[in-house]
């Protein structure tokens, strides 16, 4: 049971986004679907804010997951892994003097690194109809820069992330991504509309901003379709999927409801429904038993 400090899996998570194949973290919100993904043989976890948003709060993402709900959520989840944990952190909760302390809550939980983004509060996730607004650029950088000043752990990674692109143009999203790498953020994430060239433009941005670059592989066109072994050539880093445990748990959830509903009894649906066994299995039960047994 022999457990990584939180600052271990830091640094495992800065060795893993130099290597030769780009780093796929599935998307979760909780500690069973972090399991899952453990378990699977994956080497990091996504938390989603808007999965987070929707499993505490039964709400889209519309920007009432405030910072205590998240880090406190976040905390847990770090914990029930032995790999690490990247975090939505939204804007940063509000000015400066937030981002200094959502960078406090953000170490304090464990969580190995958090992207912050550029736009206005309230916040519209980015898989919403409509413009998104975003910060003035001077604004925007001072927000990054606080983060980095307020990091304790050198190894705490701080993803600084811009929506600009779609309101502002790519040009506009490529300055602010190298001046938020000059100010010390240690990867990039320019969110992209999905389009035809979005491929032409991600080779774009990796080849001008010349750092660690994050991206949504949920968002739908080219880049949802490629293969982690595709990626690293594009100039995709670290691929993340938001979309995944909240969208196969709603669902399975809902054919197995619907079963339930329509025949009274689930047997139509238990092939598909693990047994007692198999979700203690994934949970470490077994080797939690043999654990106990040495203090017995």
């Amino acid at each position: 049971m022999t457990k990584n400090s939180a600052h271990q899996k830091r640094q495992a998570l800065r060795h893993l986004m130099t290597q030769q194949e780009t780093l796929i973290a599935p998307g979760i919100y909780d500690g069973y679907g972090a399991k899952l993904v453990e378990n699977a043989g994956f080497a990091a976890v996504y938390m989603t804010g808007n999965g987070v948003s929707a499993s505490l709060l039964g709400k889209p993402d519309i920007g009432q997951v405030d910072l205590t709900l998240m880090t406190d959520h976040a905390r847990r989840v770090a914990h029930s892994i032995n790999v690490p944990l990247i975090c939505d952190a939204d804007t940063g909760y509000g000015g400066v003097f937030n981002i200094q302390r959502t960078i406090e809550e953000f170490e304090a939980s464990g969580v190995s690194g958090i992207h912050i983004e550029d736009q206005t509060f309230p916040k519209r996730c980015a898989q919403f109809e409509g413009a998104r607004t975003v910060l003035e650029r001077p604004a925007a950088i001072s927000q990054i820069q606080a983060a980095v000043a307020s990091r304790v752990d050198s190894s705490f990674m701080i993803i600084a992330r811009t929506d600009c692109a779609e309101s502002l143009g790519l040009d506009e999203a490529i300055l602010r991504a190298k001046i938020f790498i000059a100010e010390g953020a240690d990867a990039v994430f320019v969110e992209l509309k999905p389009h035809p060239d979005t491929l032409a433009k991600i080779s774009r941005i990796k080849a001008e901003v010349n750092a660690t670059c994050l991206y949504n592989l949920d968002v739908g066109g080219p880049i949802s379709q490629l293969k982690a072994s595709e990626m690293k050539s594009l100039g995709i880093d670290i691929g993340i999927r938001p979309g995944l445990a909240r969208g196969v748990f709603g669902f399975a959830m809902s054919q197995a409801l619907n079963s339930l509903k329509v025949h009274e009894n689930l047997q139509e649906m238990q092939s598909q429904i693990w047994s007692g066994k198999q979700y203690n299995t994934a949970l470490g039960l077994a080797e939690l038993e043999e654990w106990e047994k040495k203090f017995s």
